[in-house]
């Protein structure tokens, strides 16, 4: 087999393959032969149709099954012979396929890049560290009362914060649109869920009473029929609830599956979950700096072919995360690109890391992983036992770790401060990373 190999771009190869024509005929007679032993033809016993016949009729089909088939196998052969490593399939061009001579063709794909990643003691991460303080858990604390709230039905009229039971009519130029009409829905005063001016309007209404509020869109409103129209809404109240604190005892701390363990219990497994995300939030910044800085001091150029699977898999993964009718296919690929031109190629650099220290999973922080992870269910040890029954789940584990492991030894290079910092300054989501 003839193999000749030139670089169109920095990532992009052409390579031209000639299988003789030996190895093409012997894969077609084999094609051949497996058909006359299964083929029916009028006149002849099944398996004693004359291979003259049987060449007749069913060569050209297996001529062409033969030519997929060594093209796949001649290609795996020619890449592991001029050590490449492609990263998509190969375009496919035919040159010459004729009976009795080579088979020739030209295969055009792309390879991944090869580099090696430095620049680690360039690189400057900012560590901080906190500590949960009683102010925190007390703050913490008031959270999970107002996500518990209550309402009870009063008679007064309505106030911000209030939960209002409302039907209402909208109408444009005294024609009810769509959309704009509903019966009993739960609206809270203050909540921003309504058009500006409507839960506004409604704020001193009782029960029983009908408000009709003269409205406008917003210019930017997110229904382009609707933007920047002024509309009607006839609105009545069945009901004005106001809002109720759940007080913290037993019932209270049943509902997150802590029971006869008093406030004392409670404040303490509170304050263990706050734990965890503090270390896991600390974690997850110097992580963010760590890839921003090997991104940055190793710029590489990405396979078309990777970015595109990247750019489809975050399709799907929208589609599936927000519904609706829309196919992944019909959104917009530049959407995605960033996004998947930062994972791709942080994929690669990872890899190389990792390739470059020779890293392994360090199974016993796999093991402290999970561990952690099941400290959050009321049933740490089955979960445990499920991560290690399930080797998708697990090597899933291993891949958070092997990062981790990456992350370490970026770090013993790195130029890394510590910084002191409150709970809430330290949880806070870190600032989107900027695009490449």
């Amino acid at each position: 087999m003839q193999v000749s190999v030139e670089n169109t771009s920095a990532l992009e190869r052409r390579m031209t393959i000639a299988v003789p024509a030996e190895r093409v005929e012997t894969e077609v007679n084999k094609r051949l032969q497996q058909t006359a032993r299964r083929a029916k033809v009028p006149g002849f016993r099944p398996g004693k149709v004359p291979m003259s016949v049987i060449r007749q009729r069913y060569e050209d089909a297996a001529r062409q099954e033969a030519f997929g088939d060594l093209v796949q196998a001649s290609f795996y052969e020619a890449v592991v012979e001029q050590k490449l490593n492609p990263a998509g399939a190969p375009a496919v061009e035919p040159k010459s396929f004729e009976k009795g001579k080579d088979l020739e063709y030209i295969a055009t794909f792309e390879v991944y890049p090869e580099f090696t990643v430095a620049g680690f003691d360039s690189i400057a991460v900012e560590r901080l560290s906190a500590d949960v303080a009683d102010a925190d858990l007390d703050n913490m604390l008031e959270v999970l009362r107002k996500q518990n709230i209550r309402f009870e039905a009063v008679e007064r009229a309505a106030q911000n914060e209030d939960q209002l039971n409302i039907d209402f009519v909208g109408k444009i130029d005294g024609e009810a649109f769509a959309g704009g009409s509903a019966k009993g829905t739960q609206l809270v005063l203050g909540s921003g869920r309504m058009i500006p001016g409507f839960e506004e309007g409604l704020v001193g209404a009782k029960a029983g009473e009908e408000r009709v509020l003269n409205l406008a869109f917003p210019e930017d409103y997110q229904n382009l029929d609707l933007a920047g129209k002024t509309a009607e809404f006839t609105v009545t109240v069945n009901s004005v609830s106001e809002p109720k604190l759940p007080e913290l005892n037993e019932e209270f701390f049943a509902q997150f599956g802590i029971k006869e363990s008093g406030v004392d219990g409670f404040r303490a497994e509170v304050r263990k979950n706050m734990e965890r995300e503090l270390r896991q939030a600390i974690k997850t910044k110097v992580k963010n700096q760590v890839m921003d800085g090997l991104l940055a001091a190793n710029p590489i150029e990405v396979p078309k072919a990777l970015l595109e699977n990247e750019v489809n898999r975050l399709r799907v993964q929208a589609v599936q995360q927000f519904g609706g009718n829309i196919k992944p296919e019909q959104l917009p690929a530049e959407l995605f690109e960033e996004q998947a031109k930062r994972r791709v190629v942080l994929g690669l650099i990872i890899a190389e890391v990792v390739k470059q220290n020779e890293l392994k999973p360090d199974e016993a922080r796999v093991r402290e992983m999970i561990q952690e992870m099941a400290s959050a269910y009321q049933e740490p040890e089955q979960v445990i036992a499920w991560y290690y029954k399930n080797d998708q789940q697990l090597n899933e584990v291993r891949s958070v770790v092997l990062e981790e492991q990456v992350v370490d030894t970026v770090l013993q290079k790195a130029t890394v401060t510590d910084k002191s910092v409150s709970y809430e300054e330290a949880v806070k989501p870190a600032q989107a990373p900027a695009a490449d």
